[in-house]
């Protein structure tokens, strides 16, 4: 695949004028089968692979994949002629039926614990995947910034297993690596020497920064010299097939995504591997295994269910950290998703900042402790409207008109009243018992 990067709207042009672009990826959920953009048209046509990149599908959490979900990739996959599709080992939701609870929605990727119930479930979802995809499908490990308490494997360990069931490819994000070595204490080169290193589809590397001992994974700032070491570590016991340059916001000029693109060219210039890998198995998967059909009251799928939904509830809805989890490490993740939404709500529904002003922020962050996400960003962005609305906020007259006007675009003839809003919250609570 040689040398890619990550296409995004805001660098569309830059990515079209690099030189020595061989592909691109797109996040999935963001391209529309029927309209492409332009951009991703003209370097198909240059014969420059697109890969469709999902964030949503959440094949590590307890529910099995969304056939509509899995639907959509496989017509992205179709109309960008992809020969792969990728995906995240992660949760990125949980509760619902399993649970008997209200769906909670993270907005970002979670760890998935690496014990023998979550890997199961995970093998069985990605098989649901395989079997509803056009195309092999490559799966990513995540950056993450808690750790599971009673994990039974390493990541390298857990990775190996799930190739092992499933044959799955291997999407391996160097950046992620090191940012599980900052925050977790995990050595990159203990993770590549239990992974099977053949079954690489491509490679991630993305910059991120380092705050009070977090390292926050932001795609956001250029790579790091650390990052690039553990790509020389992988470079060390294979020739990746492919390696991509991730960058997801405060882009740089396009002078210095070519710089970074040089620098990873240069690193894999490095030594080669040093050794004989192992051949990948190939065996055949036992149905017993990894892709029989479970019943619909999966013991293993229950459990990770409901560990799941403490977890993510603790964190997008202020209840009690579940036992044996970091409190303060929960703080801190909970505070970057609660970031990370009011970031996006922003972009997704620009007129609420722009309304808000200096206060938008504080005002989302503060919803945001007890007003967990029930679907995307938009509906996040409605339901933030909402709850200022029914608060009689903002203060100014004129503010509150025009946000009234705005969610009534939007979502109805008119916000709902306080009794409505209050039996809402009655029945929230009731469902959460």
């Amino acid at each position: 695949m040689g040398i890619g990067i990550g296409w995004r709207p805001e660098i569309a042009e830059a990515v079209e004028a690099l030189p020595g672009i061989d592909w691109v990826e797109a996040v999935a959920e963001n391209v529309c089968a029927g309209h492409l953009p332009d951009s991703l048209v003209r370097l198909r046509a240059r014969g420059v692979t697109v890969i469709p990149h999902g964030v949503s599908l959440g094949l590590g959490g307890a529910a099995r994949p969304d056939a509509k979900r899995l639907a959509d990739l496989a017509e992205r996959a179709g109309a960008l002629g992809s020969p792969l599709i990728t995906e995240h080992i992660a949760f990125v939701r949980a509760g619902g039926p399993l649970t008997a609870s209200p769906t909670l929605e993270a907005g970002h990727l979670l760890p998935v614990p690496r014990t023998k119930d979550a890997l199961r479930v995970l093998c069985e979802n990605v098989r649901i995947a395989q079997d509803s995809l056009p195309v092999p499908l490559a799966v990513e490990n995540i950056a993450a910034l808690i750790n599971w308490p009673d994990e039974e494997m390493t990541e390298g360990q857990f990775l190996a297993e799930l190739v092992e069931r499933t044959g799955v490819r291997l999407l391996i994000d160097v950046a992620n690596l090191h940012t599980n070595h900052v925050n977790r204490g995990e050595d990159p080169a203990t993770a590549l020497d239990q992974l099977p290193v053949e079954a690489i589809a491509y490679v991630h590397v993305a910059g991120g920064v380092e705050r009070d001992g977090v390292w926050h994974d932001t795609h956001a700032h250029p790579v790091s010299a650390p990052v690039l070491d553990v790509l020389a570590e992988l470079r060390s016991r294979v020739s990746p097939p492919g390696v991509l340059l991730e960058r997801d916001d405060n882009f740089p000029p396009t002078a210095e995504l070519a710089a970074e693109l040089d620098t990873i060219r240069a690193t894999l210039a490095g030594p080669g591997p040093e050794r004989t890998s192992t051949t990948l198995s190939g065996r055949a998967v036992e149905p017993s295994e990894a892709s029989r059909t479970a019943s619909p009251t999966d013991p293993a799928r229950e459990r990770l269910a409901l560990a799941q939904t403490a977890l993510l509830s603790a964190l997008v809805a202020g209840t009690p950290a579940p036992e044996g989890f970091d409190s303060r490490r929960l703080g801190v993740q909970s505070r970057a998703l609660a970031g990370k939404r009011a970031e996006v709500v922003a972009k997704v529904a620009p007129d609420i900042p722009r309304i808000l002003g200096a206060g938008y922020r504080a005002a989302f962050l503060a919803y945001a402790k007890s007003g967990p996400m029930r679907g995307g960003y938009r509906r996040d962005a409605l339901d933030f409207a909402e709850h200022l609305l029914i608060s009689d906020r903002p203060e100014d007259a004129v503010a509150r008109r025009e946000l009234t006007q705005w969610w009534r675009d939007r979502s109805g003839a008119r916000p709902p009243r306080r009794a409505t809003r209050i039996v809402r919250a009655a029945r929230s609570v009731l469902a959460g018992r």
